[in-house]
């Protein structure tokens, strides 16, 4: 396969990775600290990503490089709901105050509070 195809089709897994996870190019772009144009650029395939932006777009994607090089998705290993805190907590209460801290958010705020639990969600481990 041709250099460009190969950066086409790693801009199309990106593409298709970041609007799965509903983040705008801009949104995503400022969540990685890269820019918006470029960002477009790699997504179109018009230019090659530096190693630390890869891993950068890994992280931010919760995908592999597997997935992006390759195509092939490498299943994660833990789900949110595998997460066990080390201490007791009341669910019920800690649903509650979320609950209350999001009926005082504007609609727009719930959008960007949503995007964010899609992006930290995954990254919670068994660990913590």
């Amino acid at each position: 396969m041709k250099e460009e195809n190969i950066q086409q089709t790693i801009g199309q897994r990106i593409r298709k990775q970041r609007e799965f996870l509903k983040l705008s190019r801009a949104e995503f772009a400022e969540l990685i600290g890269l820019s918006d144009y470029y960002i477009g650029q790699i997504e179109r395939g018009e230019r090659q990503m530096s190693l630390t932006s890869l891993l950068k777009v890994i992280d931010c994607l919760h995908t592999s490089a597997d997935y992006l090089l390759f195509g092939q998705q490498t299943p994660l290993n833990y789900t949110a709901h595998d997460y066990q805190p080390s201490y007791q907590i009341d669910t019920q209460e800690t649903y509650q105050e979320i609950i209350t801290l999001l009926q005082h958010c504007t609609p727009q705020q719930l959008v960007l509070i949503n995007k964010l639990l899609k992006i930290l969600v995954p990254h919670l481990s068994k660990d913590h």
